[in-house]
């Protein structure tokens, strides 16, 4: 199995977090998101314990919101200490109904609009993750119109590319995101920050992209950016307090993507970070990173029914099943890997060649082709495994399709995370 919290039990039925994945499909109906809430703690604890051990004092991870943003996933890193990001007032709403401390949180962003500086500033959230000069400046005037002096980072661009798919790589110098480094922009981006009223500069951020197996593109990464950090203090006289690397540590979709431990990766990066401050002379900055995906991903999985199952003589075989892109659309946004299992026969053959197909009216509502499983029945119960980071927050209405309920599993038992919406709820903003 690609994630050791997956089992198969005596009666041949797939088990998840130590749940029968059968029984748990009767209990809540499908579509339906089951989410490992202890093994999203051990992956919290992981990275904690590894900052705390190769990363200066007051170095800290902080959850990439934008993976999976629930009132419960806030009370769960509340509970862990874990500083959070988010990317937008609904998330920044949600952590603060849930009663997450927000001066341990990141504003990120690349075009925030007033309303949602206020409105980040009306909640205290403790950093912005500043993007252009332009929003720096907005930020400035909000801060002193509220009496208050707003500390930042400022993201800038290191200008590499990690090979990822180009719609989750973020750290090319055209990218979107950021100033860059390379184009002499970001350097006169800091001259204008440290000159700006209301405004406390803590430092830099950096992003590279996404599902990365490798530590290289970090060390290359930090590497760029403590010699920004080093320029930045020679001509401007300013130290950075914070260097924040952001995300992208990848999992496992399938047996053949390779296992890493997240703990020596981390201690790779923070050797190559002892050696560079070391050799530029300079006193080594906290560190942040930004996990989503490696917290939460091999933590969730998606359970279906089986509908109609289609053999096209000659051509493809269709399984149909009641969720699709609405509860997932990341295999129809860039062909996102995914391992999928017959739940209901977990160990039988699987000698039959099948692209899993939604239920929604588009031809590419796809959740993965050429999959091999054992030949489903109709209202047998079909398991995509390692979902917990991008297919909730991605779940959409299309259709007017209810989006599914979260179910967290833990040692205590199963509890509703997050309600199955109703027709009612699809309805309930039109007038």
């Amino acid at each position: 199995m690609i994630c050791d919290n997956i089992s198969v039990n005596a009666k041949g039925h797939l088990t998840f977090a130590g749940y029968d994945t059968t029984d748990l499909a009767q209990k809540y109906g499908t579509p339906l998101y089951l989410m490992d809430e202890d093994k999203i703690r051990e992956h919290i604890r992981e990275y904690k314990t590894a900052f705390e051990k190769f990363f200066p004092q007051g170095s800290m991870p902080e959850f990439a919101s934008k993976s999976f943003s629930c009132k419960q996933i806030y009370r769960i890193m509340a509970e862990e200490q874990m500083n959070i990001d988010v990317v937008s007032c609904g998330e920044i709403y949600t952590a603060a109904t849930a009663g997450f401390p927000m001066e341990r949180s990141f504003f990120h962003g690349n075009n925030k609009s007033d309303g949602d500086i206020r409105f980040a500033i009306n909640n205290k959230v403790g950093f912005f993750v500043a993007d252009s000069m332009d929003e720096i400046c907005a930020i400035s005037q909000i801060a002193k119109q509220n009496g208050i002096t707003q500390k930042i980072l400022l993201r800038v661009t290191p200008g590499i590319d990690t090979h990822t798919h180009q719609k989750i790589s973020t750290g090319n110098v055209d990218s979107k995101f950021g100033i860059a480094i390379s184009t002499g922009q970001a350097i006169e981006a800091v001259k204008e920050v440290l000159k700006t009223e209301n405004i406390s500069l803590c430092g830099f951020h950096c992003h590279i992209g996404s599902q990365i197996f490798e530590s290289e593109p970090f060390k290359t990464a930090s590497s760029i950016m403590l010699e920004f950090i080093k320029q930045v203090k020679t001509e401007l006289n300013y130290t950075a307090e914070m260097l924040n690397l952001g995300g992208g540590f990848g999992v496992r979709y399938l047996e053949s993507q390779p296992e890493i431990s997240y703990t020596e990766k981390i201690r790779e990066v923070a050797t190559a970070i002892n050696e560079q401050c070391s050799a530029l002379g300079i006193k080594v900055p906290k560190i942040a990173m930004e996990p989503g995906r490696s917290i939460v991903a091999d933590a969730g999985m998606t359970l279906y029914t089986v509908g109609s199952v289609k053999e096209i003589t000659g051509y493809k075989n269709y399984i149909s099943v009641d969720g699709g892109m609405t509860d997932n659309p990341r295999y129809t946004l860039y062909e996102a890997p995914y391992t999928v299992m017959l739940a209901s026969r977990a160990n039988d053959k699987a000698d039959f060649v099948a692209t899993i197909a939604g239920r929604c009216c588009e031809s590419g509502d796809i959740i993965q082709e050429n999959v091999n499983l054992p030949k489903p029945k109709r209202n047998e119960i079909l398991a995509v495994l390692t979902t917990g980071a991008y297919n909730y927050s991605m779940a959409s209405n299309y259709n007017r399709v209810p989006r599914p309920p979260v179910v967290m599993l833990n040692k205590n038992g199963d509890y509703v995370a997050v309600k199955r919406e109703t027709f009612e709820d699809i309805c309930s903003l039109d007038v």
